[in-house]
């Protein structure tokens, strides 16, 4: 996931025409700023879900961030339903993609909030410890 997240987030600067053209219309001022911004976001996201320390938080904040983002696939979908084929089938497949990448960061979650005793085959637990 932090993979995933952290290749995201740099090609908001490497290449952030595409995504200023998804940023919906609503949001206050520049698209690029929210490119930008939603790229900052998911490297820092990308940063606590790769450190064991902060996989708990970042696995929320990805959870957050992946239904944060959901508006712009929408104006994705409906922008690009008169292209190619191909096009189109790009744009819908990000629509339901969301759920199991949110599902993913909350597993992340909740994985890494388990203490490591938690983990054993045993089930065993040492609360307090």
């Amino acid at each position: 996931m932090a993979l995933l997240l952290g290749v995201a987030g740099l090609t908001h600067f490497a290449v952030p025409g595409p995504y200023d053209s998804i940023v919906p219309r609503r949001l206050p001022g520049p698209a690029r700023a929210w490119t930008y911004a939603s790229g900052v976001a998911e490297l820092a996201v990308a940063g606590a879900v790769a450190c064991r320390p902060t996989r708990a938080v970042g696995g929320l904040a990805a959870a957050a961030l992946f239904v944060a983002v959901f508006p712009a696939n929408v104006k994705m979908a409906i922008d690009w339903r008169r292209r190619s084929p191909l096009a189109r089938a790009i744009a819908y497949s990000r629509l339901p993609l969301q759920a199991p990448l949110v599902w993913w960061s909350m597993r992340v979650a909740h994985a890494a909030g388990r203490p490591p005793s938690t983990r054993s085959h045993l089930g065993n637990t040492t609360e307090g410890s």
